[in-house]
């Protein structure tokens, strides 16, 4: 045992001593593939909602409440058996409060940039309140077509009719408005001029028809008839967008004002030039409306809107310009009243004496004030619904968006009080011999715009019945008690005032709901 070990073969000499020889190695048999587990394969978590966290990661990171996810999440069809079937979880909203705990808040800050829908054109409200307060100067050049000397119902002769037809006006196209901008927004453009096409000419033959009704000086009947089919023609133009349209329009009626208050005018010439604007105005509609007509493509789904769905914008109409009536004419009906029950003179607001004729009072510069902020209060609408939307991205609670958008509302509406106060002093110290507003006038004035633009915004988030109502109840109750000889200005300030206090009540709390916002 003590020679040398061969460990391979042939080593060294020739002497056979010990040789170690090692097996073959033994092939062996390849071993299955390891199979990976499907959830591994697929990539999936072991809870199937942490999937739908990352999908859904920005609508729930910029949620302020899980209500707006389960909103999502409803409106993307998820029922609860889907969440029972797909996340184990009872229903959509215990899916929407679990991914509202997964998903970190993000608040992106005022300074974000985010699509906001709600940006408006300032150079186009200007146009607007243009185009609201521009048709005011035909009266100027229709003046000499009312019988001033003659009384009906205790106005001027004519006035009545006017007044009757306006109103009449007002109420109608403005439900024809809402109606053609429902079919807007379901991208019906044809349709929407078809609306207008056959409803314009129908509300301004129902308001001739009922200035007609009511009777007057033939003039003043053809005046009102002219202006009847001068705001449907507007309604049109400004629904379809086309406002420098109506502008040019109004364009032969603004210089012929201007020139009579620097000359006298013939009537011949005045009537001419008022014909000229509302045949321009008619022209350039029917224009727009061919176009709209013929340039939509008819869609094959036949879909219809409820009418109904018109009565409380019809309402509405009607009660603001009855507002506006008793603001304009509030002194000259309460003069009126007064006269057929007592032969003495009464007393007006302002230090003027109102007898058997028509006073000078300060309501002029104050309606052309009015007329002129339409443009602005229509900038302020957009720009509340723009500034809710920025507080609604950076609000932590829901306590905390109810008292930002209750600041905004407070602040829109004190700029557009403030300004409507400005134009109508601009407006006085221009308008020859008018006299300044006292205190109650200038309160009464504030409190109706202030309740108007209320009105507007609560119309444009859908609370139409509720600001009809309002209106309508504060319309008919200054209309009756200047039908029995109350002061005029007080009812101003008792009506105006309540409708103001109701609608700033119902906006606070309604508007500041997140869901409104969305």
């Amino acid at each position: 045992m003590s020679g040398p070990i061969r460990l391979v073969p042939d080593e060294g000499g020739a002497e056979p001593t010990m040789q170690l020889r090692t097996l073959p190695l033994k092939r062996r048999r390849p071993a299955p593939p390891v199979e990976p587990d499907p959830a591994e394969q697929l990539d999936l978590s072991d809870d199937p909602l942490d999937e739908l966290a990352e999908r859904l990661h920005d609508i729930c990171a910029d949620a302020v409440h899980p209500y707006e996810i389960a909103a999502f999440l409803e409106s993307d069809g998820l029922s609860d058996e889907q969440a029972a079937l797909l996340y184990g979880r009872p229903d959509a909203f215990t899916v929407a409060e679990e991914l509202f705990e997964k998903v970190e808040r993000r608040y992106p800050g005022q300074g974000s940039e985010f699509a906001n829908p709600w940006r408006a054109d300032p150079w186009r409200c200007v146009v607007r309140g243009l185009v609201f307060a521009l048709p005011g100067l035909g009266y100027l050049l229709g003046a000499n077509l009312f019988a001033t000397a003659r009384m009906r119902f205790g106005l001027p002769s004519g006035m009545l009719a006017l007044s009757v037809a306006t109103l009449v006006s007002w109420g109608f196209n403005q439900a024809l408005a809402h109606r053609a901008y429902r079919w807007l927004g379901r991208l019906r453009r044809r349709e929407a001029a078809v609306c207008l096409a056959v409803g314009a000419p129908a509300g301004a033959l129902l308001a001739s028809a009922a200035g007609y009704v009511v009777g007057g000086p033939l003039g003043a009947l053809w005046f009102a008839a002219g202006q009847s089919c001068y705001l449907g023609a507007a309604t049109a133009l400004l629904v379809l967008g086309r406002e420098k349209f109506l502008l040019l329009a109004l364009a032969p009626a603004s210089v012929g004002a201007g020139v009579v208050l620097a000359v006298d005018v013939p009537e011949t010439v005045r009537t001419v030039v008022l014909l000229a604007s509302v045949v321009l105005a008619v022209g350039l509609a029917v224009r727009e409306l061919l176009v709209a007509a013929r340039g939509g493509d008819q869609d094959g789904v036949d879909l219809k809107l409820p009418i109904r769905q018109e009565v409380p914008h019809l309402l509405f109409g009607l009660a603001c310009g009855a507002l506006t009536l008793i603001a304009g004419l509030g002194e000259t009906i309460h003069q009126a009243v007064q006269a057929a029950s007592h032969a003495a003179p009464t007393p007006v607001h302002g230090g003027h004496t109102a007898r058997s004729g028509v006073s000078t009072t300060p309501t002029g510069p104050a309606m052309i004030a009015l007329t002129l902020s339409l443009g602005l209060a229509e900038w302020l609408l957009f720009r509340y619904r723009a500034m809710a939307v920025a507080a609604l991205r950076t609000s932590h609670t829901t306590g905390q968006f109810t008292r930002r958008t209750g600041g905004i509302l407070l602040g829109c509406l004190f700029i557009y009080l403030t300004t409507v106060a400005a134009l109508d002093a601009a407006a006085t110290v221009l308008w020859p011999g008018a006299p300044s507003l006292g205190v109650p006038q200038l309160g009464a004035m504030l409190l109706l715009g202030g309740s108007l633009w209320l009105a507007l915004l609560l119309n444009a988030f859908g609370f139409s019945w509720s600001t009809a109502l309002i209106c309508l109840a504060a319309a008919v109750a200054e209309s009756v008690g200047l039908l029995t000889g109350a002061d005029p200005i007080v009812l101003q300030l008792i009506g105006c005032g309540a409708a103001a206090l109701v609608l700033t009540a119902t906006a606070g709390p309604a508007l500041g709901r997140t869901t409104q916002h969305r």
